[in-house]
């Protein structure tokens, strides 16, 4: 699928043009239009993603007299910082706002020699899954290419992360599981995570971006063409009536639907396997029967799956499975060769949690 190229967006408080969030293409069709040597697209690239920096001043291979007219007509953004909660087991997570006032979150869930950032692609969430938190937010709006990519930006400048190039590093994987489904978001999806690999500027490898979906199926062929990432599904359950509760998109593409799309998509294979996620719900999802049923399913598709302990939030419907069951299952899944990591929990107690972000943004009134 080709991205076209977007008019400029001119950020709201000073009127100038936002360079990030712009495809190379965008940025030299820009730069052309205001007469520009086109060798300097190449540049400011590399200074905004490689190395991060937010002022034109900081562009040390560019004249004075240049920075001072990309001052005049353009912006580098960041989403704001509302705040920033560190968790007692180093998990951090933003909540970020936006120039319109609307907010999203992000976390960094660090690990012994690498961590993954989860990023949102939609301000609350279309799809209203029960067991989750983010799912009781009302759908407010989509969010930009430029505010998908700065998530990460701001992570690495909340780490001193840049440059790109910098070794070792605690941010070297991104998770499109934040707030919201990323496919009802694709085109600015695909644009902001394009950035995110370009190899001359932040430079993550598809193989360290997964893309999580409760299951968009016509997008799946799709996404795998267009970007070729490590795809995760939010699987949930084993048959289509408790599906058709908890994660209701399952009423529009059924489970069957869902694993033939998975079994045709162009990137799994063995070194490549899809991850199916399953959030293990005290009574409803979590016995031998069911375990045994999801390895039938699965069957032929080169897979894992990651048994997440349920998070609690307020008001929660769902309890968490026990201990006990969630290692009985995992056996289960195990045994029949299938790797089934139960996920630790991380970041509970801000939470940071799989299923626990949310923000006090409102849908505006068709009105306003």
């Amino acid at each position: 699928m080709s991205i076209i190229a977007e008019p400029a967006i001119q950020t709201p408080d000073t009127g100038k043009i936002d360079l990030v969030g712009m495809s190379r293409a965008e940025m030299a069709a820009e730069f052309d239009r205001l007469g520009l040597p086109a060798f300097r697209v190449k540049q400011v690239w590399h200074w905004i993603y490689h190395h991060g920096v937010r002022d034109f001043t900081e562009m040390t291979t560019i004249a004075k007299g240049m920075q001072q007219e990309l001052a005049g007509i353009f912006d580098i953004s960041r989403p704001g910082i509302s705040t920033e909660q560190t968790s007692t087991d180093g998990t951090r997570k933003w909540l970020m706002s936006f120039a319109d006032g609307k907010m999203a979150e992000a976390v960094h869930i660090p690990e012994f020699d690498r961590g993954a950032v989860c990023v949102s692609s939609q301000v609350g969430c279309t799809l209203n899954c029960r067991f989750c938190h983010t799912g009781t937010q009302l759908m407010v709006r989509n969010l930009t290419a430029a505010e998908i990519v700065g998530q990460f930006m701001l992570a690495r400048d909340s780490y001193g992360e840049w440059p790109s190039s910098k070794e070792p590093r605690q941010l070297t994987n991104i998770v499109m599981m934040g707030m919201g489904e990323p496919l009802y978001n694709y085109d600015n999806v695909v644009k902001a995570l394009r950035i995110v690999m370009d190899e001359e500027g932040i430079n993550v490898s598809r193989r360290r971006i997964t893309l999580s979906t409760a299951g968009v199926v016509p997008m799946i062929p799709q996404i795998g063409a267009d970007l070729g990432v490590q795809l995760a599904i939010s699987l949930h359950a084993v048959n289509d009536d408790l599906r058709d509760e908890i994660v209701p998109i399952n009423k529009k593409y059924p489970i069957a639907d869902l694993l033939d799309a998975c079994r045709a998509y162009p990137e799994a294979r063995n070194s490549r396997r899809i991850t199916f996620e399953y959030v293990m719900l005290k009574g409803m999802n979590d016995t031998p029967a069911d375990a045994r049923e999801l390895v039938r399913l699965i069957s032929g598709i080169p897979a894992k799956i990651n048994l997440i302990p349920f998070n609690p939030w307020p008001g929660a419907p769902y309890e968490c499975s026990t201990d006990e069951d969630i290692e009985a299952f995992a056996e289960i899944v195990n045994r029949a060769g299938y790797s089934s990591p139960v996920r630790k929990p991380r970041g509970r107690d801000i939470f940071a949690a799989c299923g626990q972000l949310k923000t006090e943004s409102l849908r505006e009134r068709k009105s306003a």
